[in-house]
């Protein structure tokens, strides 16, 4: 990247963690929901403990706090309020209601500058990626257009110099990655994986183009990228905000070994070792189970479709807010995969019991052994990776797809007369194969002549050790996680973090 550039964003090198979601809505119920919620769980009563009051006949009918139970038994003071079953049950439906409202959302950008994300050692890709620039350029010229850095000594891509384009490194996006209003991946479902890994804290809505050799998150076709682009720019976009995981190693001592934002899964596996692992997973601080097997899957319902489907785990809908618990040829036909809540504090341990070290994997990097006493925390992140939908009924189609989903055919009519239906199929959410657009001539090139490539020093830069840089995220002073967890209260404080300059409407309207 070249010093203008570095010198004219660099300066502006704001705190990642103040940026919150606002959400407003001119719904009434959302309004209702909202604010039941918030005084549900800023209230007492949220803080339920064990010291309830035993001689009265209407308590299984109240939930009564500890400042309630205190004042009734000692009599110095009058309870506030008491929350009915009623009351509850209106909460918990408005919830409900507000999840399924996030769904319908219409994320409004005021879009200044455009990431561009091109999968690595493919060139034929550069000349898209050259098309889709030259085009943004001259169609939206107020708009600044960021591409991959190595393209900036390459041929094949050759855009004209000019003030609106221009290139982007790690560096610049984990140091400014509000700098950025919308992701555009060229690729398949691992460029997306890539897009995910260096939004390590705020993320912009990732538009992905279906460009791969897999596509569960690439659902949309290149082809139709002017009209795609047009209508996000202008109209703004609906999007997925998939849950990831924050997970931090910890050596025995409880030091802090790294900490990743995962996007698909957490893999415990046995590594080299010819041993079986032995695992202790706890939930809360509670021993959950010991597993004795090849590993364990920890995966989020985004990466329901990855390792773990393979594993024998569930689909998981991203809209279901869900951990999966997903064990790799577990020595006990009983071990079967779980859904746990996606609130609850997970550790991963290798007791010191252990035959052997285990070894874990984030998204399928980071690969990092683990001795005996060591362990890894997984929890929620409160910085969701938002993706544009492309269709209401896009994660069915893209199961249909790539999985052919319940697909078999049709049986046939008991009557003789009817018309034969062989080759027929009964899954409709299969969608049409679009006409390919003229292949372009194949350059014959030696294996490590890549415009965009992963360099051995690149390689090696995936260490497990937090840079000064990720230190800015961790919790304290970045070398344990905290000791006083939010599950030991049932409180859950954690912050939702999102894109600065996004403005959400519930309501599905624009601003």
């Amino acid at each position: 990247m070249n010093n203008n550039n570095n010198h004219s964003y660099n300066n502006n090198n704001n705190n990642n963690n103040s940026h919150r979601a606002v959400f407003t809505s001119s719904s009434s119920t959302t309004n209702s929901s909202t604010s039941s919620l918030s005084e549900l769980t800023t209230s007492s009563s949220f803080h339920r403990k064990n010291n309830m009051i035993p001689h009265s006949p209407k308590v299984h009918s109240k939930l009564v706090c500890d400042e309630i139970a205190a004042a009734l038994t000692s009599g110095t003071s009058t309870p506030r309020s008491i929350k009915s079953h009623t009351e509850l049950a209106e909460t918990a439906n408005g919830v409900r209601l507000l999840a399924k409202n996030l769904s319908r959302t219409t994320i409004q950008l005021d879009v200044k500058a455009i990431m561009v994300i091109t999968k690595a050692r493919d060139n034929s890709l550069i000349t898209l990626t050259k098309q889709l620039v030259e085009w943004l350029l001259e169609t939206h010229p107020h708009i600044t257009i960021f591409v991959d850095a190595k393209l900036q000594q390459s041929k094949r891509f050759g855009v004209a110099a000019c003030n609106s384009l221009k290139f982007w490194n790690k560096r610049l996006v984990k140091k400014q990655p509000e700098l950025f209003d919308l992701v555009v991946t060229l690729g398949g479902d691992g460029t997306v994986l890539y897009a995910s890994t260096l939004f390590q804290s705020i993320a912009p809505p990732v538009l992905p183009f279906s460009l791969g050799s897999l596509g569960f998150l690439t659902n949309f076709q290149f082809q139709d990228f002017k009209r795609i682009l047009n209508r996000c720019i202008e109209s703004g976009v609906k999007a997925n905000l998939r849950m990831r995981f924050t997970c931090r190693v910890h050596a025995s001592d409880g030091k802090l070994i790294g900490q990743y934002q995962t996007l698909n899964e957490l893999v415990v596996d046995r590594g080299p070792s010819p041993y079986v692992t032995l695992l202790e997973l706890y939930g809360d601080g509670s021993l959950l189970t010991v597993a004795q097997a090849d590993g364990l899957i920890i995966a989020t319902p985004t990466g329901s479709t990855a390792y773990s489907l393979s594993a024998g785990g569930s689909l998981v809908h991203p809209g279901v807010s869900a951990i999966s618990v997903t064990p790799i040829c577990p020595h006990t036909l009983s071990f079967r995969p779980i859904l746990l809540p996606d609130g609850m504090f997970l550790k991963v341990k290798v007791p010191d019991g252990s035959r052997a070290t285990a070894w874990c994997s984030f998204d399928g990097k980071d690969r990092t052994e683990l001795h005996k006493g060591d362990y890894v925390t997984i929890q929620a992140s409160p910085f969701p990776f938002p993706t544009v939908i492309a269709s209401p009924n896009e994660y069915f189609d893209s199961v249909s797809r790539n999985l052919h989903w319940n697909v078999r055919e049709q049986q046939k009519p008991l009557s003789d007369n009817s018309k034969d239906v062989d080759g027929a199929m009964d899954n409709l959410h299969i969608s049409s194969e679009q006409d390919e657009e003229d292949e372009e001539p194949e350059i014959t090139e030696e294996e490590d002549d890549f415009d965009i490539n992963f360099t051995d020093t690149e390689r090696s830069s995936y260490s497990s050790t937090p840079s000064s840089d990720d230190m800015n995220f961790l919790a304290g002073n970045g070398t344990a996680t905290p000791q006083n967890m939010s599950y030991l209260n049932n409180v859950d404080e954690r912050c939702c973090f999102a894109h600065p300059n996004a403005r959400v409407h519930l309501s599905g309207g624009k601003s």
